[in-house]
C-alpha cells in the first residue's frame, strides 16, 4: 500500500466529536477508493461499500423519502451485513452517478448512528443536479495525484533523509552531493512516471518505462470517455480539443494557451464551460495571469489570458507521443522539454496548497509562477538550463518597490545556493515550498467595557 498524505486526514477526521460526511473529490485513478478501503480496514470493525457504477441497483436506496430511517432501513436491506452504530464507516464510492446521496447526507450526519464518506470524480461536473447540498453536514476534501514526495515515499527515500533536506532548506544550506544528486534524478523520474498511483506501483514493481507508459495511455483513453459519457453535443469536441492540444500549447515558448491553436475562429465565452470542465474534473490546472505581483492576487487575476497544465506530469508525457521520457531521464529537460519540468511545478505548488498564476507583461517579461502566501508574494523562476542565473525579469520585478516581493526563488538543476535575497534551490525542493498553515482557535474579542 502506497503511503499517501491524505491518510492523516482521515484519521484527524475519524477523531472528531461533531464529524460531518467526508467528501473525497479528484480525478480518476488518483487513488481515492483503494486508500479509504485501506483507511476503513484499519480503523473500523465494519465497512460497508456501495459503488454506484459497478451496482446500479444500489441507487434504489435513495428512491422516496430521504428520510435517515427510510434510507438506513434501505441501506441494511440492500447490504445484507451487519452494521453496529459507532463501530461502522458506510462508503458511498461514484456518487456523481445519484445526486440524491448528497442531498439525503444532512439527515444520515444528525442521525449520527455510522460515519460516512462520499467519493466521486465528476463531482463538481454535476453540481447542477443536487437539488438541496447538505450544507454544514459535509466537508469537501480535495484529493490529488501523488506528490513528489509520497513519490520519494514510495521509492525508498527514507523519512529521515527528508527530514534532513528539510533542515536544509529551513536553514538554506546545500544538502550534501550524494543527497543532492540522488534526490535530482528521482525527481526527473517523477518527470516521466507521475503521480497516479497505479502507475507509481508498477514502475515500483517493475521499473520497466514502457509498461508506465502504457498505462498512462490507458488512464488518457479513460479520461476521453468520461468526456464522452458525462458531456453533451459539441462541448464533448470542445473539451476533448482542449485536453488533445495542452502538450502542444505548453511546448510554446511562452507556454500560454491560445484558442486560436484549436480553432481560428473559437473565441474564450464559447469555451469557458469547457475549460471549467477539465479543471473540476481533476484532468487540467489553468494558471491565471496577473496584472500586478501584488496581493490579493484575486484581484488581479486575468481570466481570458492563462497557461493550461495537466493534472498530472507523466501524463504529459505519454500525451506528447513523442519518446521524450528517456530524454529526460538522461538529464535533457533544456528548452524542448521545459514545459514537462514547468508542469511538474505547477502540479507540486497545486499539491502543497498554492494557487495557480503567473506574472507576464511587455515591460517586465514574465514570471513563471507568482504565488501568495498570507499577504506575502513569491516570485518563482523555473529553470531547466545551466543559465539559471539569467533572469531579467524576475530582476525587473524586484526593482519595482510597490510590489515588494517577499521572496525571489530559482529552482534550477544545481544544488541550492543564494545570492543577494535570490535563493537558487534545486528541482526537488519544490515539494517544500508551502503556504503556512492557518492557525488554530483563532479567538479575537473586542472590549467592550469602554463603552
Amino acid at each position: 500500500m502506497l503511503q499517501r498524505k491524505a491518510y492523516s486526514r482521515l484519521l484527524s477526521w475519524k477523531n472528531e466529536v461533531r464529524k460531518k460526511a467526508l467528501c473525497i473529490i479528484g480525478a480518476r485513478q488518483i487513488g481515492k477508493t483503494t486508500l479509504i478501503r485501506h483507511f476503513a480496514r484499519e480503523n473500523y470493525k465494519h465497512f460497508v461499500e456501495i459503488n454506484f457504477v459497478t451496482d446500479p441497483k444500489a441507487a434504489a436506496i435513495f428512491d422516496g423519502d430521504l428520510s435517515a430511517e427510510s434510507v438506513i432501513t434501505n441501506l441494511t436491506a440492500f447490504v445484507r451485513a451487519p452494521m453496529v452504530p459507532g463501530k461502522t464507516l458506510v462508503f458511498f464510492d461514484e456518487v456523481q452517478e445519484v445526486p440524491t446521496v448528497r442531498t439525503a447526507m444532512k439527515f444520515l450526519v444528525e442521525d449520527g448512528r455510522f460515519d460516512y464518506i462520499e467519493s466521486g470524480s465528476m463531482l463538481g461536473i454535476r453540481h447542477k443536479e443536487i437539488t438541496s447540498y447538505p450544507v454544514g453536514f459535509e466537508e469537501i476534501y480535495p484529493m490529488v495525484p501523488m506528490d513528489l514526495e509520497e513519490f520519494f515515499w514510495a521509492n525508498g527515500v527514507q523519512a529521515s533523509t527528508i527530514d534532513y533536506v528539510k533542515e536544509c532548506y529551513s536553514h538554506l544550506t546545500p544538502p550534501s552531493l550524494t543527497v543532492h544528486q540522488t534526490l535530482q534524478k528521482l525527481f526527473l523520474l517523477y518527470l516521466v512516471v507521475g503521480g497516479m498511483p497505479r502507475v507509481v506501483q508498477i514502475y515500483v514493481d517493475t521499473h520497466d518505462i514502457g509498461q508506465v507508459i502504457a498505462n498512462q495511455r490507458d488512464i488518457l483513453d479513460l479520461y476521453r470517455l468520461d468526456i464522452a459519457q458525462y458531456v453533451d453535443g459539441n462541448d464533448k469536441l470542445k473539451i476533448r480539443a482542449i485536453l488533445d492540444s495542452i502538450p502542444a500549447q505548453l511546448s510554446a515558448k511562452n507556454r500560454r494557451f491560445f484558442l486560436r491553436d484549436i480553432h481560428e475562429n473559437a473565441r474564450q465565452n464559447r469555451y469557458e464551460d469547457s475549460f471549467r470542465w477539465l479543471s473540476e474534473a481533476g484532468v487540467a490546472l489553468p494558471c491565471y495571469n496577473i496584472s500586478e505581483p501584488k496581493p490579493p492576487i484575486r484581484l488581479n487575476e486575468k481570466h481570458n489570458i492563462f497557461k493550461l497544465f495537466m493534472g498530472d506530469t507523466g501524463l504529459l508525457c505519454a500525451a506528447s507521443m513523442e519518446n521524450i521520457q528517456f530524454e529526460i531521464l538522461r538529464g535533457d529537460v533544456t528548452v524542448n522539454l521545459g514545459s514537462v519540468l514547468e508542469n511538474a511545478m505547477a502540479q507540486q505548488f497545486k499539491a502543497n496548497g498554492f494557487s495557480l498564476n503567473y506574472f507576464d507583461s511587455k515591460k517586465y517579461g514574465e514570471l513563471d509562477f507568482v504565488l501568495q502566501n498570507g499577504s506575502r508574494i513569491l516570485a518563482v523562476e523555473v529553470k531547466s538550463g545551466g543559465d539559471y542565473r539569467k533572469h531579467s525579469s524576475l530582476d525587473k520585478v524586484r526593482s519595482v518597490s510597490e510590489w515588494s516581493l517577499s521572496r525571489s526563488i530559482v529552482f534550477c538543476r544545481d544544488n541550492l545556493q543564494t545570492d543577494g535575497s535570490v535563493e537558487y534551490l534545486p528541482w526537488y525542493m519544490a515539494m517544500l515550498l508551502a503556504p503556512d498553515s492557518i492557525p488554530q482557535n483563532q479567538i479575537y474579542q473586542v472590549d467592550l467595557s469602554g463603552l
